[in-house]
């Protein structure tokens, strides 16, 4: 893993929580390597709007409620395009994907709510494999760069922690709705269900920003 990949990891994972401060000689020791690598990866951290520059260092950055309902509508806007193309130019390879990655979502699932092995991360892993296959489908090469600098607020946020079984199972049937839509070219409501479903995981974040916020700055003040 590179220092890119490292430090990222460590954002997204909550293990560098919002508002720390990174500096390139505590990340160099930690990492065992020179600063360049760690400038470098820095320098696209910023560009991708997980850090801020800082006099000495930088810090991750801190999204607020603003922040996260501005994020998710542009990403309900952009996975919503992403959809209704795939529902128009979707080939059969590619509704073999979709259908196999919702297979193994609902299986990640009953695994994880029946027995326990399966864990959030694995199904938020093989929720992104479906989101992926929907963007590939639509066969608009621009999409998944555009697409990706706005994940990682849900990436961050993690909302799925917050889901009950309920929560997941509609989450599914969400999944299932996108799919049968763009099996069936239905432009509009492939659209709606990919909003439907965007929406959903952006209000669990709302409703537990300010616990996800106290969880970061207690986990902070213990270092």
């Amino acid at each position: 893993m590179n220092a890119y990949e490292f430090i990222k990891k460590a954002i997204l994972h909550g293990e560098f929580p919002p508002k720390m401060r990174l500096t390139e000689e505590f990340l160099a020791k930690k990492l065992q390597i020179s600063r360049t690598p760690i400038r470098e990866a820095l320098k696209q951290l910023e560009s991708e709007g997980l850090t801020v520059s800082m006099k000495r260092g930088v810090r991750v950055r801190h999204f607020t409620k603003q922040d996260i309902q501005q994020i998710y509508d542009l990403r309900t806007l952009l996975e919503g395009y992403a959809a209704a193309q795939a529902a128009i130019h979707r080939t059969e390879h590619g509704i073999e994907e979709m259908r196999t990655a919702n297979e193994r979502y609902e299986q990640a699932i009953n695994s994880y709510l029946d027995s326990g092995e399966a864990t959030i991360e694995y199904i938020l892993e093989i929720n992104h494999g479906f989101h992926d296959a929907v963007i590939k489908a639509s066969q608009n090469q621009h999409i998944h760069s555009h697409i990706s600098k706005v994940v990682v607020v849900p990436l961050i946020f993690r909302s799925f922690y917050w889901f009950d079984e309920y929560q997941l199972r509609h989450s599914l049937d969400v999944h299932k709705v996108i799919l049968k839509a763009i099996e069936e070219q239905d432009t509009e409501r492939a659209r709606a269900a990919m909003h439907e479903h965007i929406y959903h995981g952006r209000d669990q974040v709302l409703l537990r920003i300010d616990d996800i916020d106290d969880h970061y700055t207690a986990k902070e003040s213990l270092k």
